[in-house]
């Protein structure tokens, strides 16, 4: 028979089995929470592609001021690189070697036309005497031909006044174009050459500023894929004028100008294999200037539904970019997707691989395993921008489209 002693202490040996039992019960129960991630349904959106391309500004008009007459510089009326309106006075050429052929010219038109005038009536007189027998027909032909001469004279006169006036019209140089003017080249004193020929001075030039010219260049694939797109009766063409085009500069962010395509050239480069396109701007502040750098965005692409995620929700598996969905019994899901460009809002464009109805985990993806469980929090969708649009995906190594 166990003594009393026996039987309190077999007693707590059991109870503190069981408590040890419940105690690694309890543990397994109470084991860590699904991690909790943020989900949201893709954003659907009508989306239009756009490429993009580098090019230089040109002007509209570049014109370089020669003289047209030879003769000394006398006066120049304009700043180093002030804007000019068409007609302004640029330039002065000394008048008065000019001033001097022509007051002699017209000097010679006015006895020209004494001489005429005596033989107009020489010849009258002869009429009548030649009637009367008075005087020969030979006599008579010589009186026509002097007034013949004095006629050729009064006309060769005439045209040297002429020359003379267009002469001294020459000697002042004005602004065949609005635009901004360039450096003198020539300082007052110096002897300018004119001419039609080669060999002339140059004074300056002037390029114009409002509106301005951007050119840029596409490779044969692009051109291909816009004609399709003229072809299928849409405006997006790269041979449609009209089509709206953004640009933005070096140091700006956004495409924040709008121009339209003006000029698409008519052969493929055979050295490079690019297109030349052409747009006009509007530059009424001035701030394009030809010569300058920019990047646009020309559309490529018709307008379709198009399913939008944000970038973060994009991991990336060596080449291949994929997102986590979260199932209905909040089981995690890895999708592989093919990316499309990035809209105006920073959303992501996912050509393939995702369904509207799926719950992609944007916030949390460290937390997230293929196959585990997670605790959803739903989150809604971004709204779209006033103008959906899609900005182009990073360039592919392309002597058309350079970063």
């Amino acid at each position: 028979m166990p003594t009393f002693y026996q039987a309190r202490v077999g007693a707590v040996i059991v109870l503190l089995s069981a408590f040890l039992a419940g105690c690694g019960d309890s543990s397994k129960q109470a084991g860590p929470p699904p991690p909790a991630v943020t989900v949201t349904k893709p954003v659907q959106r009508k989306i239009v592609d756009h490429d993009e391309y580098v090019g230089r500004f040109v002007a509209v008009d570049a014109v370089e001021i020669r003289a047209r007459v030879s003769g000394y510089l006398d006066k120049i009326h304009f700043q180093d690189g002030q804007m000019v309106k068409q007609g302004d006075l640029l330039f002065t050429i000394d008048k008065r070697p000019f001033q001097n052929t022509l007051d002699q010219a017209r000097a010679n038109l006015a006895q020209a036309k004494a001489n005429l005038a005596f033989t107009d009536a020489d010849l009258a007189r002869a009429q009548q005497l030649v009637r009367d027998k008075t005087i020969t027909e030979q006599t008579f032909d010589q009186r026509t031909q002097a007034n013949r001469n004095a006629q050729a004279s009064v006309s060769a006169n005439e045209a040297a006044v002429r020359q003379a006036e267009l002469d001294i019209e020459f000697t002042e140089l004005r602004a065949p174009v609005d635009g901004r003017i360039g450096d003198r080249r020539v300082s007052p004193g110096n002897l300018v050459t004119g001419g039609a020929g080669g060999g002339t001075t140059l004074l300056g030039n002037i390029v114009s500023i409002d509106p301005i010219r951007f050119e840029f260049t596409f490779d044969e694939a692009s051109f291909l894929r816009y004609e399709r797109i003229f072809k299928s009766g849409t405006d997006l063409a790269s041979r449609a004028k009209g089509v709206t085009i953004q640009l933005k500069l070096i140091d700006e962010p956004k495409y924040a100008h709008e121009g339209k395509v003006d000029f698409i050239d008519n052969v493929i480069d055979r050295s490079t294999g690019t297109m030349r396109g052409r747009a006009v701007f509007l530059n009424a502040n001035g701030i394009f200037t030809p010569g300058m750098f920019a990047r646009v965005r020309v559309p490529g692409s018709q307008s379709y539904d198009a399913l939008l995620v944000p970038d973060a929700a994009i991991g990336s598996e060596q080449i291949r970019k994929f997102v986590f969905v979260v199932g209905a019994e909040n089981t995690v899901a890895q999708k592989y997707v093919t990316l499309g460009q990035t809209a105006d809002d920073g959303l992501r464009v996912i050509k393939d691989g995702l369904t509207a109805d799926d719950r992609v985990v944007v916030n949390g993806l460290m937390r997230a395993r293929a196959g585990a469980k997670v605790t959803p929090q739903e989150q809604t969708p971004a709204a779209p921008p006033t103008a959906p649009s899609a900005a182009p995906a990073e360039p592919a190594a392309d002597p058309a489209k350079k970063n």
